[in-house]
């Protein structure tokens, strides 16, 4: 199993359940998936685009990705329904802590000018997004057959009930949160 689930029962459960006094166990906010999506605007008009960005992103998750597609036709942007529009992963599981081990250890801290993440970017019910202008942070991608660089979308899922409780659980983790 992954490091950072190793970390999250041994360590993480107890400190949570210590710090908002849970009797159950199963109570503990944990990770539910992690959701990865980069939007490909030219991909209506080119769809080796939407290729070589698929590609890229599967070695980021590790997993292939699904082509997201128009809804409807808005002709603002030339776009017609059933048009390819952007990629979506969902991880869950070994490869999901594998991933967010990945994104806290080695991708953010690549990040020119980081400061932290913001800890407002929360929905309300638990779950976290944070989005990046470049992809190219990650160590899986070759900068000598990426054509351009793309941002992305991460929502991490969580089970917890409230913002604070999600919060605790991400900067346990080792998530990056800026001191407000």
């Amino acid at each position: 199993m992954a490091r950072l689930y190793d970390r999250y029962k041994s360590e993480i459960v107890p400190a949570l359940r210590e710090r908002f006094g849970y009797a159950n166990p199963m109570q503990v906010p944990r990770l539910e998936k992690i959701v990865i999506n980069m939007g490909v605007g030219e991909g209506s008009r080119d769809f080796k685009v939407v290729e070589a960005a698929q590609a890229e992103l599967a070695l980021i998750a590790g997993q292939k990705p699904v082509i997201t597609r128009a809804k409807k036709a808005i002709s603002a942007f030339k776009i017609r329904e059933n048009m390819p529009i952007g990629l979506k992963v969902t991880l869950r599981g070994a490869r999901m802590y594998e991933f967010l081990d990945r994104l806290i250890n080695v991708a953010i801290p690549r990040v020119r000018d980081f400061r932290g993440l913001p800890s407002k970017s929360f929905d309300g019910r638990g779950s976290h997004t944070m989005g990046l202008r470049e992809h190219m942070i990650f160590l899986e991608l070759d900068f000598n057959k990426v054509t351009q660089a793309r941002g992305m979308d991460i929502t991490t899922v969580t089970t917890a009930k409230t913002d604070e409780e999600a919060r605790e659980l991400l900067r346990q983790l080792g998530m990056p949160f800026r001191q407000n």
